[in-house]
């Protein structure tokens, strides 16, 4: 997955998320999770660290309840998750200062949340088109499976193992272009001609391959899905 936030924008996103109060880490994590819609958690390994970073430039104030266990420096696990955040007024003057960087960050916040979800669906879209598919083939496997003491029919072995390599192949091929694709993102350099050359191409090979079976011409040809 493509980095949900660009470099110096979660710092920013810490400091709004602390405007309505002080907040512990785990649950600026929750919160953080809420907002993307569970599409994305960020780790305690992405979080403490940068709230010791706001800390050190003194935009936020770390409270440790009681002494004991946990209440150690900043470095200090123990005292992460039982330490409380909360603005400094150096740190609401800094949202205040940066308050169009704030409303951008909200837009591609919200933008992100619709391409994470996008993604979520397409992907349980593929795992059941390919979970159909299977058991099509399963059910196929066994009605044509020679019978106990018949001897296998060479043709359809054949068959089975070409279709296994034929899958491997296609398997590639889709993670490949989904590397391509989602790197490409990254850079914003997706556009609508490589969706339409994307769909004009499998359109071509779908054509292609189903001329080679000749028993699969019972159903007529489905144009590629314009909602991958």
């Amino acid at each position: 997955m493509p980095p949900v936030f660009a470099h110096g924008e979660l710092r920013l996103y810490l400091l709004v998320l602390l405007l309505d109060g002080p907040r512990h880490g785990y649950e600026l994590i929750t919160e953080l999770t809420r907002r993307f819609g569970g599409t994305y958690r960020p780790s305690a390994g992405t979080i403490y660290p940068r709230l010791a970073r706001l800390e050190e430039e003194g935009l936020v104030r770390r409270s440790v309840p009681g002494a004991g266990y946990g209440a150690g420096g900043p470095g200090s696990p123990g005292a992460g998750r039982k330490a409380t955040y909360e603005l400094t007024p150096a740190g609401r003057a800094e949202i205040d200062a940066r308050l169009e960087d704030v409303r951008r960050l909200e837009r591609s916040v919200a933008e992100t949340v619709r391409s994470l979800a996008d993604e979520v669906r397409a992907d349980v879209r593929d795992t059941m088109r390919g979970l159909r598919a299977e058991l099509a083939a399963a059910a196929q496997e066994v009605r044509t499976r020679p019978r106990p003491g018949a001897a296998p029919d060479p043709r359809r072995t054949q068959s089975n193992s070409l279709r296994h390599d034929a899958e491997a192949v296609l398997q590639r091929f889709r993670n490949d272009v989904l590397a391509d694709l989602r790197e490409a993102d990254v850079a914003g350099t997706v556009s609508a001609l490589t969706v339409e050359t994307l769909r004009t191409v499998l359109d071509s090979a779908r054509s292609a391959i189903r001329g080679t079976l000749p028993h699969s011409t019972t159903s007529p040809p489905r144009r590629a899905d314009r909602n991958p």
